[in-house]
């Protein structure tokens, strides 16, 4: 795809997606009369800026669409007494640290969970618009196809069984399927089938395997049959039941990179998964909003993370706060904050550094 194109795609993805997550930041606040400053949809400089004679927030594009945010005085636990415009926020009975801790914990979740809800309703117009499978073998790709002459079939699958567990774990519909052979594929694997009507334990089962970044992964070597009775419930089910999967994809992901796994490389930043959204966006719009799904639903889990400068950082401390009935002292809230963010900061430049080299080389 030209790169002029991907960037202007990838712009209004991360546009939207960020505008999506502070929106839900902002609605909650407003819905609970919090004072608000600014909402700002990208980082930097402003290039349009307006202040609203009804509300007096003001309205920001700015430079950079990595970021946004929703400016609330008290939200970092404190605030100048007297800001650049002249008003004294500690008079102001609704500046977000006088709130109650349950409506500061919603406002603070509520972003991660607007991501998440979003690429699930977008899941299920995905879901409607493809072909969806089970987890039946229908047919053994070749060994040419698959390019290695290991197969699964010959460590016992059959055509027609109904897979029902990879060692132990629950599969029913084939993204499950195909990732659990992808995860652990790699080491042979007991499946438990239904063959004949009759459930079947199959011990060491082995797939084709291969490696990227230095990860080696399960290739699944057979197809599936697919799901033809597209009902809405059927739909739904599949589109939930995928959407909890990218979930755990990335708890887990998250979980290999911090066992050592996955090394730094399997991790992408802004421009790594620019250049993805530019090859979906080439092959066509599903697989373009595949992407946007992924990014929607991994956006909304890694900002629950319970780390400093962070949604889930924040309301690990709210969640303190309704235990204890005792605030975070404002200014060790400030320095846990700061700190946190540095540490991000320094993590997004090692990264991109990182993706600009992948794109280069």
């Amino acid at each position: 795809m030209n790169p002029f194109l991907t960037a202007i795609v990838s712009i209004l993805v991360f546009g939207f997606l960020i505008f999506i997550h502070e929106f839900g930041h902002y609605i909650t606040a407003r819905l609970f009369k919090v004072t608000i400053e600014e909402f700002s949809i990208g980082m930097g400089p402003r290039i349009f800026s307006r202040v609203s004679n009804k509300t007096g927030i003001r309205y920001s594009i700015a430079a950079f669409p990595i970021g946004g945010f929703v400016s609330m005085p008290g939200e970092n636990g404190a605030y100048d007494e007297e800001d650049p415009e002249g008003i004294d926020y500690s008079l102001d009975p609704n500046t977000f640290d006088k709130k109650p801790a349950w409506q500061r914990f919603i406002i603070a979740a509520a972003g991660a969970a607007v991501n998440i809800s979003a690429g699930v309703l977008a899941m299920v117009l995905l879901t409607s618009l493809i072909k969806i499978g089970d987890t039946t073998v229908r047919e053994f790709h070749t060994a040419e196809v698959i390019g290695s002459d290991v197969s699964s079939a010959d460590t016992g699958l059959m055509l027609n069984d109904e897979i029902l567990r990879i060692d132990g774990k629950r599969v029913r519909i084939l993204d499950e399927l195909s990732y659990e052979i992808m995860r652990k594929g790699n080491e042979p694997v007991d499946i438990l089938v239904r063959r004949n009507g009759e459930e079947l334990l199959i011990e060491d089962v082995v797939f084709p395997k291969a490696s990227e970044s230095g990860v080696e992964f399960g290739i699944m070597d057979f197809k599936v049959s697919e799901i033809k009775d597209r009902t809405f419930g059927n739909i739904m089910s599949y589109s939930l039941r995928k959407s909890v999967l990218i979930v755990r994809m990335c708890w887990e992901s998250l979980y290999d990179l911090l066992t050592g796994r996955y090394g730094l490389g399997a991790v992408s930043g802004p421009v790594g998964i620019s250049a993805a959204i530019g090859s979906a966006a080439k092959e066509g719009f599903t697989s373009l909003l595949y992407i946007v799904v992924l990014i929607s639903i991994n956006l909304g889990v890694m900002n629950l993370l319970p780390l400093p400068a962070l949604d889930g950082g924040r309301l690990l401390v709210l969640i303190g706060e309704m235990i204890t009935r005792r605030k975070l002292p404002p200014k060790v809230e400030m320095a846990i904050n700061g700190i946190g963010l540095i540490l991000l900061m320094g993590l997004s430049v090692v990264i991109l550094i990182k993706d600009f080299i992948t794109l280069l080389f």
